[in-house]
């Protein structure tokens, strides 16, 4: 049986994308094994307007700890209170001025200043609040980034395009949150991507898959039928400085000190 042109490309291309060849790739001509093979490759995770939840109530210290742990880990943040090599230890001083952190956790007085009560319930304010950029609507570092090195996708994710940055630091001094970082190993602009290397293939965070289930959830916000959503449409949530109109998408739950 013959193939025209366009099933050969097909097959050709899909024998370099499985790494196949010879025998092997001409297989992939049975009838209904290429569209099966398509079928197969990972689907992406597609939202119209990406955000995370965290449930407080759910959270502990070291659960946070496993969480940045993974992030930290499959990103390659640099650890310079830790090096790999000792030879590469820097002085106490050093490590503050270079460290570089995706999540990270803080007090309530640190993470929603000015939002505090005056009868507060202990157990909120020494909570171990999970920090991450918060993949803003309206992101100040997006608008002084002069070479657009960051900016914000139609799904609501803010990237970074390492490629393009050139060490200005000007969307470091421009985020209210204290969420990006200068990596003094590339001198360039890092922070949170929301992992978005993993959901293109399917996957959720790494720190969503790390925690225990619904500590930290993806929300598509313009979903109705997304069960997070609905979850956000009846409890009362809140997010870092609201008054600055950012409309941070980072989404806070359980701060009335209930237990889980």
């Amino acid at each position: 049986m013959g193939i025209d042109r366009r099933q050969f490309i097909k097959i050709a291309g899909l024998s370099t994308l499985f790494g196949l060849g010879g025998k092997i790739g001409w297989e992939l001509l049975k009838p209904g094994q290429v569209e099966a093979s398509l079928a197969s490759l990972p689907q992406p995770l597609a939202a119209k307007r990406w955000a995370m939840v965290v449930d407080m109530r759910k959270l502990d210290d070291a659960t946070a700890k496993s969480c940045i742990e993974v992030c930290h880990r499959i990103h390659n943040v640099p650890d310079f209170a830790n090096p790999v090599n000792a030879k590469d230890a820097v002085t106490p001083e050093e490590q503050i001025r270079w460290q570089v952190k995706w999540i990270w956790t803080d007090h309530y007085h640190n993470a929603f200043p000015g939002a505090e009560q005056e009868y507060m319930s202990e157990h909120v304010e020494h909570m171990p609040f999970l920090l991450l950029c918060n993949h803003c609507d309206n992101p100040p570092c997006v608008r002084v980034c002069p070479t657009k090195a960051t900016f914000r996708r139609e799904d609501g994710v803010v990237m970074m395009d390492m490629h393009r940055c050139i060490g200005c630091r000007y969307c470091i001094q421009a985020c209210p949150y204290g969420c990006r970082f200068l990596n003094p190993e590339t001198n360039t602009a890092s922070k949170c991507t929301l992992c978005y290397h993993r959901i293109t293939k399917g996957l959720t965070t790494a720190c969503c898959e790390t925690c225990p289930t619904g500590t930290r959830q993806l929300v598509d916000l313009k979903n109705p039928n997304d069960p997070v959503h609905k979850f956000l449409e009846t409890h009362s949530v809140q997010v870092l400085k609201p008054h600055l109109a950012t409309k941070a998408k980072a989404f806070y739950y359980g701060l009335d000190g209930s237990v889980r």
